[in-house]
């Protein structure tokens, strides 16, 4: 099977980093709403925090991957000119305008709070660490912000995802 290069970038953009911003997301969630006086040890605590470190920061550079990977490399091939684009083949259908008009407008900006948010959230968890286990309260809103996180990056990869069946980047 030959891949084009758009077709990498693709892959290298939705599946390399989706998968890993996914990963992150679901080990990061169990990590933090875990995290609860009298679940865990303190040499659980110590092990816990670690990974959880490991997994809120990979998920945060995951999701700036993506959007950087979305917004410079693929969505120029989107918004390229010419009547064979992406955007054109859209606009051009009654039936496929709204495709651009609503979904890919909206992807293009809320894609964005994945990262701001994912960032936050592996701020918290870096600076609080282990107190994360007194602090409740710290630690809701940043399993708050956490799926905030993935609500807007599995908004924006659904989109983009539907987008592409329609109108494939060539």
């Amino acid at each position: 099977m030959h891949l084009t290069d758009r077709e990498w970038w693709g892959l290298i953009h939705g599946m390399g980093f989706g998968a890993v911003f996914l990963l992150a997301f679901a080990g990061g969630l169990a990590g933090l709403y875990s995290l609860r006086a009298g679940l865990v040890t303190s040499q659980g605590v110590v092990e816990r925090i670690r990974r959880l470190k490991i997994g809120v920061v990979a998920m945060a550079v995951a999701a700036w991957g993506t959007v950087l990977t979305g917004t410079w490399v693929v969505y120029p091939w989107y918004r390229a000119t010419g009547k064979t684009s992406p955007k054109a083949i859209l606009l051009a259908n009654p039936n496929t305008k709204n495709w651009h008009e609503f979904a890919m407008e909206w992807k293009e900006h809320i894609a964005w709070l994945s990262p701001i948010l994912a960032t936050v959230v592996a701020f918290i968890v870096v600076y609080y660490g282990a107190n994360l286990i007194r602090h409740d309260r710290v630690r809701k809103t940043a399993v708050t912000l956490f799926i905030l996180a993935f609500g807007f990056a599995a908004v924006a990869g659904t989109f983009g995802a539907l987008i592409t069946k329609v109108a494939p980047v060539h």
